[in-house]
């Protein structure tokens, strides 16, 4: 056994203040160094979690700027939804049949969809469920009267878009949907809150910054329990700014019309002398209020993203075989080469042989001999088969160019748009866009399809309307656009003059005026009065896609210091651009010109 010796033990009592002084030391230090890091190193970072904790902010809405028509007819605008809710976890059972048949029986809502409803929310913990959506006047005022014995429900109220005309200019108008969490990431950073509504498409998804608003709110302060203690201040929400189209209603209203009856299809209206969008319709269309609707049925969902028809599909925009519309280019073509000079005069045939195929006259007897002008009147096809194989491709390509063509517009709303295709003999060399290089060559059927629009030929409404408007004011190629603009901020819209002798543009505008005097376009003026003179050409396309023939036909007026140009379009029309698609451009004709 081991003995302590009794000096060793005095030693050891001695040092245990010593030892407990320094723990102590330390132990205040420690704490000292942490109040030091709280209170001063790390104040604002507490004081933030502080303020979380005791102040909450109770957001406000932005309202969207709205979209107006050129004279201040409202096309777009916000409106305040009413839904019947109930919060499944609050409701107080006991009174819960009652409630439940009082409503089924004030709204006339099936009493069974209400338990169903009720039912899932619970099983999903869900904090509200929508019995009813967007509530119309009539059942607001029902459930105000009989509130006090329908406690378990309660109206929420939210700003949605609202678009007043329904299917009107869908397609340039646009659309808004809420952001997704994905797109929250970074649009949190812009001040957009989880399901805050954004511009998809059209003007609201161009102009989403300049329509949107921002966020308010009211800055409450609560207590431990977040009960409300006092209000620390209110920020009203910032209203976004209105956007004055250059579309007119009453134009777009007639241009929407004449398409009801059409399989599918486009109208443009443009001021020839600046670009102005003065209507775009595209047939078939949609209700834009479907995007408010917080609950989308899926037959109607359906009908609007997986139809056959794409009703999405902006037909101004997309491109299709021209036709004949699309000979002033070939004539251009040969004027500006020199091969074929103003005085040029071809003896047109029933049918001319390129490669391996005779193509035909519409007529199946030729016209005789004829020059520029009656070519375009009686729109002979072997006329203007002998000026394009006399040119060559190449030299159809440059002239398209020139005029606005295998380019995008400049419209605002160019995510819709297709650059359609002009064919040139490297575009055959390299592939055709889907054929190996040298393998697909340039043929000499593909220049007799080329000259009249078909097949190489691809072309949207908005680019014909671009290419006719140069013949109409002279020469100069115009930028189209929707929003109005002032004087300072038409900088960017100026007028290009382009290369092209202006006597061989007024050649064409010659040729054009006689369509309509004499030729394939004069029923334009059958049943209108008044009528300042007008210019114009119609088109028969066989659809490239192998469907039923396309029907054109483009005007202005008047033709001299034309004011308004229309773009008609009947896709999968057949019978002639004369029959189908001269008669709509003959009824905004009408409307336009009794309202100047």
């Amino acid at each position: 056994m081991i003995k302590t010796s009794p000096n060793k033990k005095l030693i050891s009592l001695k040092r245990q203040p010593l030892v407990l002084l320094i723990f102590s030391s330390i132990s205040f230090l420690l704490i000292l160094f942490r109040l030091i890091f709280l209170q001063l190193l790390n104040y604002e970072s507490f004081k933030k979690m502080s303020d979380e904790n005791r102040i909450r902010l109770i957001a406000s809405q932005p309202i969207r700027g709205r979209i107006l028509d050129k004279n201040g007819y409202v096309l777009a605008d916000s409106r305040v939804k009413y839904s019947l809710i109930i919060k499944p976890q609050s409701v107080n059972k006991s009174n819960w049949e009652k409630h439940k048949s009082s409503i089924s029986n004030l709204l006339n809502i099936d009493s069974n969809v209400i338990q169903k409803k009720y039912s899932d929310g619970l099983k999903n913990q869900k904090l509200s469920v929508i019995i009813l959506d967007d509530l119309n006047v009539d059942q607001l005022i029902k459930f105000k009267e009989n509130e006090g014995n329908l406690i378990s429900f309660e109206i929420a109220t939210k700003l949605i878009r609202n678009y007043p005309y329904k299917s009107l200019a869908a397609h340039v108008i646009g659309y808004t949907q809420p952001i997704t969490e994905s797109e929250y990431k970074f649009l949190s950073k812009k001040g957009y809150k989880l399901n805050d509504l954004i511009g998809r498409t059209g003007i609201e998804y161009v102009y989403e910054d300049f329509i949107r608003g921002e966020w308010g709110g009211e800055m409450v302060e609560v207590n431990s329990l977040g009960k409300f203690q006092r209000s620390l201040g209110i920020r009203p929400p910032v209203q976004g700014n209105d956007i004055e189209l250059t579309i007119d209603l009453n134009l777009q209203l007639v241009a929407e019309e004449v398409l009801k009856d059409k399989k599918a299809g486009a109208i443009i209206v443009m001021d020839p002398r600046d670009g102005a969008i003065r209507a775009m319709a595209s047939k078939p269309t949609f209700d834009l209020n479907f995007f408010s609707k917080d609950f989308k049925p899926e037959k109607e969902y359906n009908k609007l993203f997986n139809s056959p028809e794409k009703p999405l599909f902006n037909r101004a925009l997309n491109a299709y075989d021209p036709g004949s519309v699309w000979k002033i280019v070939t004539a251009l073509a040969g004027l500006e080469s020199g091969k074929f000079p103003r005085e040029t005069m071809l003896d047109t045939k029933p049918c001319i042989t390129y490669g391996s195929q005779c193509f035909r006259e519409h007529n199946d007897l030729g016209f005789g001999v004829i020059g520029y002008e009656d070519a375009l009147r009686v729109s002979s096809n072997t006329f203007f088969y002998q000026v394009g194989y006399g040119v060559g491709v190449d030299e159809i390509h440059k002239v398209s160019r020139k005029l606005g063509f295998n380019s995008l517009s400049g419209i605002e709303i160019s995510e819709q748009e297709n650059i359609g295709l002009v064919a040139s003999s490297e575009w055959a060399k390299e592939g055709r866009g889907w054929g190996q290089p040298g393998r697909t060559p340039w043929v000499p059927e593909d220049i007799a399809s080329m000259s009249i629009g078909q097949f190489v030929v691809q072309v949207t409404p908005i680019q014909i309307a671009r290419a006719y408007a140069a013949i109409a004011n002279g020469g100069y190629l115009v930028t189209p656009y929707l929003v109005k603009k002032d004087e300072e901020n038409l900088s960017d819209k100026k007028l290009i003059k382009i290369d092209i002798d202006s006597n061989n543009i007024q050649l064409i505008k010659s040729g054009l005026r006689k369509v309509v005097e004499s030729g394939t376009g004069v029923s334009i003026n059958y049943g209108v009065s008044n009528l300042p003179p007008v210019s114009g050409k119609t088109g028969t396309a066989e659809d490239g896609e192998g469907g039923l023939d396309h029907a054109w036909f483009v005007c202005f007026t008047p033709s001299e210091k034309s004011e308004l140009l229309v773009v008609a379009f009947a896709q999968n029309t057949p019978g002639g651009g004369s029959v189908h698609a001269l008669p709509m451009a003959r009824e905004i004709l009408k409307v336009w010109n009794e309202k100047e």
